[in-house]
């Protein structure tokens, strides 16, 4: 695992499950983050860490079928990429997953040393992780690995979601898969450790709950103080597994 100095800038990562209110949450922590003073960075993983993106979608849409864009209650899609659990995706995946932890290393130094006091990271290489077979000997050795190239956050947000009502939100993948999913994230978090996972809430709850995780941290905390928001005491925080 890459260390980091105390004195860096705080680096906060969202993970979940598609339709979990990622994007959501993101939005309202910057918002605060902002209204404290502090210069705030987004680094939206498949935009900006995610490479070879022609192979991702030559497997997901020309090999598997798989529709493209984003799915609404209006319109559902059907995707067929991190859904398909063949041997040969798999393999695909250690590959894919090994170049964007190369990536992400690179992306996150480059955002440390950028001037912003506080950097969101929407969704991690732990978004990719979970599409492994974690019960897999060899896949947890991978991860492992792994976790020893990336840069740790110092929080790391799981927001648990209902699988139903994440599809109702987001419907992209059959909801066999969201469970198989959800599950897959709670392994992860019991497999590296440090995860803080956030229950389904009401979305002002978890934003509570959110920045009441953020004590842990110095830099973040006197950032949340100053706008006064009611803070837990960091004991009574959601569980970091």
């Amino acid at each position: 695992m890459v260390s980091r100095s105390t004195t860096q800038p705080t680096l906060v990562s969202f993970s979940g499950i598609d339709g979990a209110g990622k994007s959501t949450q993101i939005d309202a922590l910057r918002s605060l983050m902002v209204e404290a003073g502090l210069q705030v960075r987004v680094i939206p993983f498949w935009d900006e860490v995610a490479r070879l993106k022609n192979l991702r979608e030559a497997s997901g849409h020309k090999i598997f079928k798989g529709e493209k864009g984003v799915g609404s209650p209006e319109r559902p899609i059907e995707r067929r990429d991190k859904n398909v659990r063949s041997r040969t995706m798999s393999l695909v995946r250690l590959f894919l997953y090994t170049v964007d932890s190369l990536s992400l290393r690179f992306v996150v130094r480059r955002a440390l040393r950028s001037g912003a006091g506080f950097l969101i990271c929407d969704r991690y290489a732990y978004d990719e992780f979970v599409n492994l077979n974690l019960r897999n000997p060899f896949m947890r050795m991978y991860v492992r690995l792994m976790m020893r190239l990336i840069p740790r956050p110092d929080v790391s947000y799981i927001l648990d979601a209902d699988p139903i009502q994440a599809r109702a939100r987001k419907p992209e993948y059959p909801l066999e898969f969201l469970y198989s999913c959800r599950e897959s994230y709670l392994t992860l978090s019991q497999l590296i450790g440090g995860m803080t996972i956030v229950p389904p809430n009401p979305v002002p709850e978890v934003h509570r709950q959110i920045v009441s995780a953020l004590a842990s941290t110095a830099a973040a905390r006197k950032a949340v103080r100053a706008t006064n928001p009611p803070l837990e005491d960091p004991e009574s925080s959601p569980a970091a597994l």
